[in-house]
């Protein structure tokens, strides 16, 4: 590939995720040479993609101290298709266990590691590890780790999901905008499907509102919205979003399709939205604490109620 062809290249929404999700993999299963060379080629993409550059540039960074000598290990480059992955994740947690098994401070030092990393990235990557371990320190070493501090809302469910997978049960404490939570660690679910019902149909609501006048909406929808339950597991707004009540479902469902229209289209006005879902009377006082809450986990606004 020439360097013309590389500052032409331009990521779509699917191309993107689809390269997160094997950047994640590789991250998990300690393809730390694959991870640069990926890191390297999305930090040439324009187009989405640069809304991620510094994120990736940070990341590249890390891996290069950390793992100066990590090497390559698929030819044909990023753009290889990844045929023996779950083989490699499989063997990848065989590996870890039996090094766990060789090694008594393996576990401890990884969690140790857990508590120094400042960075989500970093963390997130310490957390895939330990979900591939079975190991008696683990649950009481990420029950201190989440009681200890607060930490990015994705960190602290990636934690809760291995807590699950050790066979963890009863309360969990953890910290959110400086107040004290507690969740059960059983009851954390491990994929998006697992979520109570009402979740999957505020989803299904946006798809149906959006599929003739807005097809595109639908995919970032499902992407934002399976990004939001995670942040706001445990917290009253979690409970505001699984109120089993078709007009909670309704008002989340305007709040998220307004959000995406705002963000994709730059419309402000919400008159059309609130119509389709019937927002109105009552509704609008929390259709409106909704939208604000998606504004603020975006990073749009001050706190939300």
């Amino acid at each position: 590939m020439t360097e013309s062809q590389k500052d032409n290249l331009v990521l779509f929404p699917k191309t993107l995720d689809y390269y997160q999700i094997q950047l994640t993999r590789m991250l998990e299963t300690e393809r730390f040479g694959d991870a640069k060379a990926l890191l390297a080629f999305l930090l040439q993409c324009g187009g989405e993609a640069e809304r991620h550059h510094a994120e990736w540039e940070a990341l590249l960074g890390w891996l290069e101290a950390a793992f100066p000598d990590a090497k390559e290990e698929r030819p044909g480059g990023p753009e290889a298709e990844d045929d023996g992955l779950e083989d490699a994740e499989e063997s990848f947690r065989r590996r870890l266990n039996e090094r766990s098994e060789q090694d008594a401070d393996y576990v401890p030092r990884l969690l140790q590691a857990l508590e120094a990393a400042e960075d989500p990235e970093q963390q997130l990557l310490v957390l895939g590890q330990l979900s591939h371990l079975e190991h008696r320190d683990i649950e009481p070493g990420l029950r201190r780790f989440l009681e200890a501090d607060e930490h990015y809302p994705a960190v602290q469910f990636k934690a809760l999901q291995v807590l699950r997978k050790q066979g963890a049960s009863g309360p969990v404490a953890l910290w959110r905008e400086g107040e004290r939570l507690a969740v059960e660690a059983e009851a954390t679910p491990l994929s998006f499907d697992e979520f109570p019902p009402v979740v999957q149909t505020v989803l299904e609501r946006v798809r149906q509102a959006a599929e003739v006048s807005d097809p595109t909406l639908s995919y970032f929808a499902e992407e934002m919205w399976k990004e939001c339950v995670q942040a706001a597991y445990g917290t009253p707004v979690y409970r505001r979003m699984t109120d089993d009540d078709d007009r909670s479902c309704d008002l989340w469902a305007a709040a998220l399709h307004q959000f995406l229209i705002e963000k994709l289209h730059g419309r402000a006005s919400d008159e059309e939205v609130r119509e389709q879902y019937g927002i109105t009377g009552e509704l609008r006082f929390p259709y409106e604490q909704a939208l604000r809450w998606l504004r603020q986990f975006a990073g749009e606004s001050g706190p939300a109620t």
